[in-house]
């Protein structure tokens, strides 16, 4: 049953009366009368019984009424669902990010969407590291992307979300426990427990860094799979780490002592990314949130 036919069997359904009935549809009595007899040829049924005087529906009619009433319903929901998706109140996000160290900053941001936007869906993806996590956003299998880069690509759109410092993890019973920070020179011939790298990876890019600095090639020892397995290598006593002060405040580490660089390798800044040419009505809404609770504003690289 088409929606328009649906509508004008209801609306006779309802008024028993052709007149009131294309009135109330804003239709002339002569073509509600055609829609009518179309409807019923179609279903292969009489809906009405006429009479010069009066109109009834017929068992057949009296049965189809529910279900016409419901679909104008599905009809109108579908609508104002279409409506809704368009304006970008509702719909999916599918937001990576890289693990446990950016849990507090996920989860608040996500926290955020949800109040503001209850019918916005926010699908969480853990574990996309910086590198492997952006190639995935630029192929479309991520709308979002959260992580640290110092460098994006010139497709990719980002907002700053929170600014971090690097620091060293250092085993217990470490020569540099006690002291209140470390030097490149300092670590110059200590073993490296790193994560994997790639092009963007900020902390391979800062561990480089930091070695120029302190004329010094790392020393890698281990390849750890996450922050928080790289955290278990230096308790363990594999070696020491550059990690980001959001891993020291958000994984929990059992003897592992962190301590700042001096002098340091400067600010690293927690990004939410996303492709400038896949800006759909939800994702813009979800950008509009980041960007009203970290108001330090986009930037396009």
């Amino acid at each position: 049953m088409e929606i328009r036919k649906a509508k004008a069997f209801l609306a006779l359904a309802e008024e028993l009366h052709f007149g009131r009935a294309a009135a109330r549809i804003h239709m002339a009595q002569p073509p509600l009368s055609r829609l009518i007899r179309s409807l019923e040829d179609e279903l292969g049924a009489q809906l009405f019984e006429r009479t010069p005087r009066t109109v009834a529906l017929t068992t057949v009619g009296a049965a189809l009424v529910e279900p016409a009433r419901e679909l104008i319903m599905q009809s109108e929901r579908m609508t104002e669902l279409a409506r809704s998706i368009q304006r970008g109140e509702t719909g999916r996000v599918r937001l990576g990010f890289a693990g446990a160290s950016l849990h507090r900053t996920v989860s608040s941001l996500v926290r955020r969407v949800r109040a503001q936007h209850g019918e916005l869906t926010v699908e969480l993806h853990g574990s996309q590291l910086s590198h492997p996590g952006m190639e995935k956003l630029r192929a479309g299998a991520l709308d979002a992307l959260i992580g640290r880069w110092d460098f994006l690509p010139r497709d990719i759109d980002s907002v700053v979300l929170a600014r971090e410092e690097l620091v060293v993890a250092l085993p217990a019973g470490h020569r540099f426990v006690d002291a209140d920070t470390v030097s490149a020179a300092d670590v110059a011939g200590e073993p490296w427990v790193v994560l994997p790298g790639g092009s963007g990876a900020t902390l391979s890019t800062r561990l480089h860094r930091l070695a120029a600095r302190g004329r010094f090639v790392p020393r890698i020892v281990e390849t750890a799979a996450d922050s928080a397995t790289q955290l278990l290598m230096v308790d363990a006593g594999a070696g020491i780490a550059l990690t980001f002060s959001g891993v020291q405040e958000n994984i929990p580490a059992h003897a592992v002592v962190f301590r700042p660089l001096s002098p340091s390798l400067g600010p690293v800044e927690v990004r939410l990314a996303w492709r400038r040419a896949g800006m759909g009505p939800a994702l813009a809404t979800f950008v509009d949130v980041a960007t009203e609770q970290y108001p330090a504003g986009i930037d396009a690289p």
